[in-house]
């Protein structure tokens, strides 16, 4: 592998870094969920998690910054969907994933 391609991967590595660590906390999580289920404005999303404004911010931002999630305004309104439908996908992939595997810790469980 060349320097060119090491640093194109390396890149790439840190990018992939940089969607996961978006994942790394239950409100993005919850967030992300619940559009899933179709577009929400701002203020549907404060009341179903139950937080506050500036809060429900900081964690849209980072969505945003990792190409997650897409606002748009009407008005005063501001409305939230997933950026692309690959990130549904991939949320419901991790979400099998991590089923799978408590799945398979109570088969370990149960088997002693």
């Amino acid at each position: 592998m060349t320097k060119h391609h090491r640093r194109q991967a390396l890149e790439l590595y840190e990018r992939e870094a940089h969607l996961c660590r978006s994942f790394g906390h239950a409100t993005r999580i919850q967030i992300v969920d619940a559009l899933t289920k179709g577009e929400l404005r701002v203020a549907e999303l404060q009341i179903l998690l139950a937080i506050s404004k500036a809060n429900l911010s900081q964690h849209l931002a980072v969505l945003k910054r990792a190409g997650l999630v897409a606002t748009r305004r009407t008005g005063r309104q501001v409305y939230c969907s997933l950026a692309a439908p690959r990130v549904a996908q991939t949320y419901a992939l991790v979400r099998d994933l991590i089923r799978c595997q408590l799945d398979h810790g109570r088969k370990l469980i149960a088997g002693r």
